[in-house]
């Protein structure tokens, strides 16, 4: 894979105060120096998507990665917001959108509740992969190819007053990031 063609899109809202994302995003700008990178909040802390910027980055790469915490079951707000302002009809869909064909989706998320509770007879009722569809139709309206997830739970920010917790997620994040290099490296 061409590291130069990934783009590498960060929806945390609030990426200076996270541990996880921020730890992850670190380990993958050391690694794969090629990316592109944007993030989101520190673009658009005021929501207002420059549209023709971020579709102009999209048509450029043949990678894109999400890297997002799993928020109410979904992608946080900013990154729907800017889903919803670059993938439009004309651009992703429709019969002249068609920029965004024969790319490729990797979704790197993590949670703060602890993987195991996502599992039909955990907590949350639910396998973690049960919350994709909507991305997964997504990528078929856009002709873009689902080309998997890398997921890490229990890296929660409660536990960031706790060096033995702390240590532990930042351990978490470094594995998950070199997981999703990995994943990168097969496409």
């Amino acid at each position: 894979m061409d590291m130069k063609n990934i783009l590498i899109v960060s929806g945390h809202p609030d990426p200076e105060h996270s541990v996880a994302n921020k730890t992850i995003l670190k380990e993958l700008e050391e690694r794969l120096p090629a990316a592109r990178f944007d993030y989101l909040a520190l673009r658009y802390p005021d929501y207002r998507i420059d549209v023709a910027a971020e579709q102009d980055e999209l048509s450029r790469a043949h990678v894109i990665v999400l890297q997002f915490p799993f928020f109410w079951y979904g992608m946080p707000a900013l990154l729907n917001k800017w889903m919803e302002d670059t993938f439009v009809h004309g651009f992703s869909h429709g019969a002249t959108g068609d920029k965004l064909k024969g790319k490729k989706l990797v979704l790197s998320f993590t949670s703060g509740a602890p993987q195991e509770m996502y599992r039909r007879e955990g907590a949350m009722g639910y396998e973690i992969e049960d919350f994709l569809p909507a991305i997964k139709a997504s990528c078929r309206l856009c002709g873009l190819t689902f080309a998997g997830f890398v997921y890490t739970g229990g890296v929660s920010y409660q536990g960031r007053n706790d060096p033995e917790k702390m240590a532990d997620m930042i351990e978490k994040s470094k594995r998950h990031a070199l997981r999703l290099i990995g994943l990168l490296e097969t496409l």
